[in-house]
């Protein structure tokens, strides 16, 4: 795959995420064969850190806005030794690049708040990956979710980006016909099995050569997906020509094999396969061999209190932005104190007085261990978020987890403590 728009194509559960996971290193190579080579050379083992990748769910915090989530990535993935204002000048270029100058300051919005539309928060996630400029962006599904009109916008964007030399690889379910002019290579895959691979304006050339036609004014796209299925009338065709040939030879076997793998059968003879061959073949093995021991993992860009820092600083953020969780716990605390405290109001110091001070006790006690049960749900709320940020580098677990611990304990469990306490305290009495 070359600098420009690569799209790998093909029906649900033919393996483009899968493919796409592992060009991009993020999936588990136990069980894998084969070699991914960046110019001629073995991946990095620092690969999926360098590269982009914008996973099919726009994983962005919506509490903060659009700059904010991109000052977020810039200060985690760029290094310690860039100053500010060059990483601001980063921030502000990719904001101009992606169009996002009217969105800047604006939230990006979560289910309880209205925030920017799909196709901004989708070049937001964009942006995310592009604060370290790689040569080299993953995208899965990029038009999921969007309108025809969106979807457009957000492939010229990447066509955009793609002339700056950069290589752009995004898997795609079905693609409109203004959208698929814009690529330059196509792929397409089924059952796992690769059916094309080379330039996607001869790839309508090539199924007529395996005997499908496109018809007139008929998508591309969804051609192919017709005939991988079987379900094109190019197919129907093609399939009583089959037939009569096979007739008049006796080889029914030849018209029983399914398509795909027939197709898959056809590429592997084909000339754009031998040519895509050579091309490899034709690749220095000293090349490759040198870049086994060139490349050496490189630690995170930041040091471990940095990372913390800005963990902290973005959960502290994100609690303000979102008061549903944060005062909505206090509020609670303060009612409860105060219904606890109507009951056993002006303790005495006799017997009774001694039982209901156990029963007062209980009640505090049940209530911090209860208060306590929905740090269960940080970091499963946050999981996707965590998950993408971890493997692109932006820190290590141990900075994430004592940075959200430092975020949740101080605002959410200490202070609704003190302010649990202190109330019963005034209202029992000595």
């Amino acid at each position: 795959m070359k600098p420009g728009l690569n799209a790998i194509l093909g029906p649900t559960g033919g393996g483009k995420s899968s493919l796409l996971d592992v060009l991009a290193a993020r999936k588990d190579p136990q069980g894998l064969s084969g070699d991914v080579l960046i110019n001629g050379a073995p991946q990095p083992a620092n690969f999926k850190c360098t590269s982009g990748y914008v996973v099919q769910d726009d994983v962005v915090m919506g509490t903060l806005t659009v700059r904010e989530n991109l000052q977020f990535s810039a200060a985690l993935r760029l290094p310690t030794t860039m100053k500010n204002h060059e990483k601001n000048e980063r921030i502000n270029m990719v904001i101009k690049e992606l169009g996002l100058n009217k969105v800047a300051d604006s939230k990006v919005g979560t289910q309880f708040t209205r925030g920017v539309s799909g196709g901004e928060r989708k070049r937001t996630s964009i942006g995310m990956e592009l604060i370290t400029d790689p040569s080299i962006l993953f995208l899965d599904e990029p038009t999921t979710g969007l309108d025809s009109s969106t979807a457009n916008a957000v492939l010229l964007l990447l066509k955009r980006m793609s002339k700056n030399g950069r290589t752009i690889i995004f898997s795609i379910h079905q693609p409109r016909y203004s959208i698929f002019k814009l690529f330059d290579s196509l792929t397409l895959l089924a059952s796992g099995k690769l059916m094309y691979h080379g330039p996607a304006q001869e790839a309508l050339d090539y199924f007529a050569s395996a005997g499908y036609h496109c018809e007139p004014y008929n998508n591309p796209a969804d051609f192919f997906l017709d005939v991988i299925n079987g379900d094109s009338s190019a197919v129907m065709l093609n399939r009583e020509e089959e037939d009569q040939e096979a007739n008049k030879t006796e080889e029914p076997s030849k018209r029983e094999k399914p398509i795909i793998e027939k197709l898959a059968e056809f590429y592997a003879k084909s000339s754009i396969y031998r040519e895509t061959k050579a091309e490899l073949d034709r690749l220095p093995r000293a090349q490759k061999k040198k870049g086994l021991s060139a490349f050496k993992e490189s630690p995170y860009v930041t040091s471990f209190c940095h990372q913390l820092r800005w963990i902290a600083k973005r959960s502290f953020k994100n609690l303000l932005g979102n008061p549903q969780a944060s005062v909505a716990q206090i509020i609670v605390t303060i009612i409860l104190a105060l219904v606890i405290g109507a009951i056993y109001f002006g303790l005495t110091n006799d017997r009774a007085g001694i039982q209901n001070r156990a029963g007062v006790l209980f009640f505090l006690t049940t209530n911090q261990c209860f208060s306590s049960v929905s740090a269960v749900e940080l970091f499963v709320v946050e999981k996707k978020l965590f998950i993408h940020e971890y493997i692109s580098g932006y820190y290590r677990v141990s900075a994430y987890f004592f940075g959200k611990l430092v975020s949740d304990l101080l605002p959410m469990r200490l202070l609704p403590s003190v302010i649990f306490t202190s109330i019963l305290y005034f209202m029992l009495g000595k």
